[in-house]
Parts: structure tokens; C-alpha cells; sequence
């Protein structure tokens, strides 16, 4: 199964993520298939920039999102 989902990047305590296609089974942080966007949740507001036409494409071919980035779709329109 392949999940949309993010991966946590940055310093101690300034956490930045990526958002990401990956295998279910793969680790938060580890391989990955595609890097489709990011969201930076310190600036405010949020900075949150996702390719809409990768993650509609992929949710087309059946990728899962999870909860947090289903509201991260919400936010910028892609849902």
C-alpha cells in the first residue's frame, strides 16, 4: 500500500517536513518514491506548498493520505 504522508526534517525542536509518497511499510524517515511538497508549521501562518496535479495524480492511482495531510489538502485547496 502506498501512503502520502510527511517526513519530519530540520533541527531539534524546529521540526520542517516534506510531503511524501511512500511504501506503508517504510520507515517515517526513510526511502521514499516521490517528494510531491512541504509545510513548515513555525512561520506564521503556516507555510504549506504542495504540486497539486502529483498528489491528485497520485491519489488517482490510489495512494492513501493520512489524517494530517488530508488537512494539509484541505488548507490549500487540493481536497
Amino acid at each position: 500500500m502506498v501512503k502520502i504522508r510527511l517526513k519530519r526534517m530540520g533541527a531539534h525542536k524546529k521540526p520542517f517536513y516534506r510531503v511524501v509518497v511512500a511504501d506503508a511499510r517504510a520507515p517515517r524517515d526513510g526511502k521514499f518514491i516521490e517528494e510531491i511538497g512541504y509545510y513548515n508549521p513555525l512561520t506564521e501562518p503556516a507555510d504549506i506548498k504542495i504540486d497539486e496535479e502529483k498528489a491528485k495524480k497520485w491519489l488517482e492511482n490510489g495512494a492513501q493520505a493520512t489524517d494530517t495531510v488530508k488537512a494539509l489538502f484541505k488548507r490549500s485547496g487540493i481536497l
